[in-house]
């Protein structure tokens, strides 16, 4: 017995049209974190369309549902696209730009899979308007902006959310994975998804001719010993029994070959699976800077700013197991997996501790078994449209349904 009645499936089944011709409208026209307008448009439009009560808050838009006694249950999708140009080869391909924050005109693409979540929530969104019968509560459909900055959750529950909806009795989420495979879905209890934070360092150097470093302070020598040196706080300050990163993934500075420039900038991002772990990195971080800046004759202070911080997504135990027992029910044991915990990180878990709420987000796959998969952020991203789409919305509706069930009213 599926957690979908048969009249539900065949209404996932009839809304496949509409859905694959939507989610590649919003492939076309993807909009950076924070800047959605259009997308935010589309969306409550369409939740007004299906008789939800529509809040545009934060950058977000949120539709409540209310179909009589029962619990409340908030299923959240992320909305927002990546600076990337894209590669793809899909025929839906995105060449869109968009200014950014700094009025930088950017390539913008859907790299990480947000369009699928939104259609999917939107899907849902329509199966459970359409079919009240089925089931009794309150529904809270959310499409959350700024993902990608860790930007979007916060700023939609500094504006109200909390205030604006009925609190909810569990929150829901998904994301479109390159693991499991395509048809498949993947929940586990505990860490899921890693907290992680970015910085902002600048060194400074004194600036000198390329011939005579001896009159100067060289900065890029510097960021390369700063560089080599952040590496060993993994390697050598944690357990190999715990997870940790440290990622510099940019180093600028200087102009020309034979100018030694005054300063150079990093960026780095740390992940781990523990609060105390990321501090640990991010704090190592900053004496490492310190001491190599100071061993250098650095002539100013280095310039260190933490930002895009995000919290460990870790599963309830009892909410994952209820989402796990509604997947074997729906989709049958041979397609539902245990999640391995992901090196990425979401902001999803700032809406559910705000009402202190438990919560649960799963996996879905994306790419054919035997297919080539490329990585969520890469501009050649492109997760087979179906099943991903049709298995995405069956996953988002049988697990709020599951936690509908009338034997877990009250």
């Amino acid at each position: 017995m599926t957690v979908l009645s048969a009249s539900m499936s065949a209404a996932l089944q009839e809304q496949t049209a509409w859905q694959e011709s939507l989610l590649k409208d919003f492939h076309r026209h993807p909009e950076l974190s924070m800047r959605e307008e259009r997308t935010r448009g589309v969306i409550a439009g369409q939740l007004a369309g299906y008789g939800y009560e529509v809040h545009e808050l934060g950058g977000g838009v949120v539709g409540v549902l209310a179909n009589g006694e029962g619990r409340t249950v908030l299923f959240r999708a992320d909305i927002d696209g990546l600076p990337v140009r894209e590669d793809s080869g899909l025929d839906y391909a995105s060449t869109a730009t968009q200014a950014d924050g700094e009025d930088v005109e950017q390539p913008t693409m859907h790299a990480c899979g947000h369009d699928f979540h939104l259609t999917a929530g939107l899907g849902a969104a329509k199966l459970l308007a359409d079919h009240r019968q089925d089931w009794s509560g309150t529904y809270l459909a959310l499409f959350q902006p700024g993902e990608e900055k860790a930007a979007g959750a916060r700023s939609m529950v500094e504006a109200g959310l909390v205030d604006a909806v009925p609190a909810p009795d569990v929150c829901l989420g998904q994301h479109v994975l390159t693991d499991p495979v395509a048809g498949k879905v993947a929940v586990a209890s505990g860490p899921v998804m890693s907290t992680a934070a970015s910085a902002r360092i600048v060194v400074h150097g004194a600036g000198s001719h390329g011939s005579m470093p001896h009159l100067g302070v060289d900065p890029v020598v510097l960021a390369a010993a700063i560089v080599t040196r952040l590496q060993t706080l993994v390697a050598r300050e944690l357990s190999p029994a715990d997870f940790g990163v440290v990622t510099v993934g940019s180093l600028q500075a200087g102009s020309s070959a034979n100018i030694i420039p005054g300063s150079a900038t990093m960026l780095v991002n740390f992940r781990a699976y523990d609060e105390d772990i990321l501090g640990r990195l991010i704090a190592g971080a900053e004496r490492v800077v310190r001491a190599e800046c100071e061993t250098a004759r650095s002539p100013r202070e280095p310039e260190i700013a933490v930002y895009d911080r995000y919290p460990l997504t870790a599963n309830d135990e009892s909410a994952a197991e209820v989402v796990r027992e509604g997947f074997l029910a729906q989709f049958g044991p041979e397609r539902v997996e245990v999640m391995a915990p992901v090196t990425a990180s979401e902001d999803f878990s700032i809406v559910p501790d705000a009402f202190a709420a438990p919560y649960c987000y799963w996996g879905v796959g994306g790419y054919a078994e035997g297919r080539e998969a490329y990585p969520n952020h890469s501009p050649l991203w492109s997760p087979d449209l179906q099943p991903t789409l049709r298995v995405g919305t069956e996953a988002a509706t049988a697990a709020v349904l599951a936690h509908l069930s009338t034997d877990r009213m009250g």
